[in-house]
């Protein structure tokens, strides 16, 4: 690589004139020293110095890039770890020192917006210093140029068009395990074909069958015949003794969401989460039983603030004609469900709240017409129980309940929720952060018939469903066909959704509770 700099680098030729000999040579000297090391360069003239780990991974890199080795290396860093910023690093190092003799980068990432554009922004940053300010030119919205160096950013999303890119010195992927394989070896890799360019992915950890997991699998295969070091992981633990308050960060999040949930395992431990299997373990299951006893109405031993919420699970209605008489009968329909819960705060970190809720009561009707159930649940959830936050099934024949709800209530009471890929995900992650907290019970086995059989019933649906992975961190759940419903576990996912006082994850103090619309 070209150490000088040049017109374009903004190098001591640059200076004022008149300024002393004396002083240019030390200055042409401290800048030598600054571009010969990645570690001094970020302390030097980006002013934003490099933690150890990072310049570990820094110096692997352009060791690789500088020998012309052709290298796939592999990072894993837990999130917020400065993954990013080392990447902004490598490419404004590379640039600055390949200005005068030319070269070209390549880096792409799961989609253009944001990620692609946060990264353009992350690397003019970077250039804004001293040397490079006000030299590099944008072309194209996605090209960044420095004298004669290059690098092009682009979207790996499966329909994007990225032909013409060429890396002769570094080939990056952003977020390496929500890019498919088929397109990064069909898209990417041969754009450093030509220069043998090196390779980086960079990301976190997902299902065993992302791209990122498949080239750690292969590098650690290669480590082990020849000693080379091309897979790089830092543990949160190893950021947390360079920087004491992402330990804080870290561990609050494992406390809140717990070590099962998968957001913690992926993003922090740096553990890879099966394609499918069960939603909830056996050690999970049993966080849910709660020792407090079931209601039949509001109890007056509730004191303190909370207050009463539901969910409500829509089954599918059988299709009627105009007159009335039904024409198609599903005799496994699931049913509708109603789950009440009282919720309250619950204190998961120093200055911010999460709400726990105890399930006191399920309704369950099957085979009710819509029509003749809405005024039912309206007297329920309305005079009966006073929720102060009802989350309701608005996708498809379920919208209707919603929308009658929401008039005889109140918006702010009632909350739609529409099943999406990406809602459901949502779902699934909130359900399982209160399960693993501790912060979602069923109530306790009591004299009450009904309310035991529908406590076994929806413990029955939480032991048999499942989970399946998909690319971007979304998960969906499910109870196998074969294996029953799961109408009573999509009520009780979707009381954790439900907005008690008014908010939720709500720093202390920040809003006051409404009062409910019937009072």
């Amino acid at each position: 690589m070209d150490d000088k700099t040049g017109e374009q680098g903004g190098g001591p030729e640059a200076e004022p004139d008149g300024q002393p000999a004396r002083r240019r040579a030390r200055e042409r000297a401290g800048l030598r020293r600054a571009l010969a090391d990645v570690e001094a360069f970020g302390a030097t003239v980006l002013g934003m110095p490099l933690r150890p780990y990072q310049a570990e991974v820094a110096r692997a890199v352009l060791a690789s890039v500088a020998e012309g080795r052709g290298e796939s290396l592999t990072v894993l860093m837990p999130r917020q770890s400065g993954k990013n910023q080392l990447s902004a690093h490598l490419e404004a190092y590379l640039l600055i020192r390949c200005q005068r003799r030319g070269g070209s980068l390549v880096k792409c990432a799961p989609t253009y917006r944001p990620q692609v554009l946060v990264s353009i922004g992350r690397l003019l940053r970077a250039l804004d210093n001293p040397l490079t300010r006000g030299k590099w030119h944008r072309r194209d919205g996605h090209i960044v140029e420095l004298g004669r160096a290059s690098i092009a950013f682009y979207s790996a999303e499966p329909g994007a068009n990225v032909v013409g890119g060429t890396a002769t010195l570094l080939l990056e992927c952003d977020e390496a395990q929500d890019v498919l394989p088929d397109k990064w070896e069909k898209d990417f890799r041969p754009m450093g074909a030509t220069a043998n360019a090196t390779s980086v992915l960079y990301g976190t950890p997902w299902t065993d069958d992302t791209l990122l997991a498949r080239q750690i699998a292969l590098n650690r295969e290669a480590e082990a015949k020849d000693g080379v070091r091309r897979h790089f992981q830092v543990g949160w633990e190893e950021v947390a003794r360079a920087n004491p308050t992402y330990g804080d960060h870290v561990q609050a999040q494992i406390d809140r969401l717990g070590e099962h949930h998968p957001i913690v395992r992926t993003q922090y431990l740096l553990r890879t989460v099966a394609g499918g299997g069960r939603f909830l373990d056996a050690s999970q299951v049993a966080l849910l039983l709660g020792e407090h006893p079931p209601e039949d109405g509001p109890s007056s031993r509730r004191i303190g603030p909370g207050a009463y919420v539901a969910g409500i699970d829509v089954a599918g209605e059988d299709e009627e004609d105009p007159a009335g008489a039904a024409i198609r009968v599903n005799p496994r329909r699931d049913s509708t469900v109603l789950t009440i819960a009282y919720a309250a705060q619950t204190r998961v970190e120093e200055r911010v709240l999460e709400p726990s809720f105890e399930v006191v009561h399920q309704y369950v009707w099957r085979g009710d017409r819509h029509r003749e159930l809405y005024p039912r649940i309206l007297m329920l959830v309305g005079r009966h129980w006073r929720c102060r936050s009802v989350v309701v099934d608005a996708t498809g024949v379920g919208g209707g309940l919603a929308a009658f709800l929401g008039a005889a209530l109140d918006p702010s009471v009632v909350l739609p929720f529409r099943y999406t890929a990406a809602s459901k995900s949502q779902l699934a992650y909130d359900f399982l952060a209160a399960v693993n907290g501790g912060r979602f019970k069923l109530h306790a086995e009591s004299a009450d018939a009904v309310a035991n059989d529908l406590r076994r019933a929806l413990l029955r649906q939480c032991e048999a469903a499942e989970y399946a992975m998909r690319a971007n961190q979304v998960m969906s759940f499910f109870v196998p066909e074969h294996r029953g419903h799961d109408d009573l576990l999509n009520a009780a996912a979707l009381v954790v959704q439900a907005q008690p006082l008014g908010a939720v994850r709500t720093a202390v103090g920040r809003r006051r509770a409404a009062a409910h619309p019937l009072e």
